[in-house]
């Protein structure tokens, strides 16, 4: 815990800085969430096809970026607010300016209470 997923679509690669953002996130999830730094963990994924609207998507016009936060329970909406907007204010630092829309999306979610992990 956290357990943070970044999705991006792979045309806004060379505009996303994926390592200054994730080491920023895990310092804003530290602070926001209570978290501790070590539980911090993030996977990034690039996305090679993403749909937007009616668009065709050979015109890749439009690029995605949607980050997810799962977090045990116990932290207040106020609290999973502050995250989500502090990951939207983030990205706004981390993705340059593209020939393409960006649409960037946070959500803070409680871990289920099935959630079991270890470590070696």
């Amino acid at each position: 815990m956290p357990q943070i997923t970044i999705d991006y679509s792979d045309i806004v690669e060379n505009a996303f800085d994926r390592e200054g953002f994730a080491r920023a996130l895990h310092e804003a999830t530290v602070e926001i969430a209570a978290a501790k730094p070590e539980a911090c963990k993030t996977q990034i994924r690039p996305s090679a096809y993403t749909v937007f609207g009616y668009e065709d998507p050979g015109a890749r016009g439009h690029a995605v970026v949607h980050v997810t936060i799962g977090l045990l329970a116990g932290r207040s909406d106020e609290t999973k607010a502050r995250l989500a907007e502090a990951v939207l204010e983030l990205l706004r630092k981390h993705v340059a300016d593209t020939a393409c829309a960006v649409h960037a999306s946070a959500e803070i979610r409680d871990l289920d209470a099935s959630y079991r992990k270890f470590d070696r």
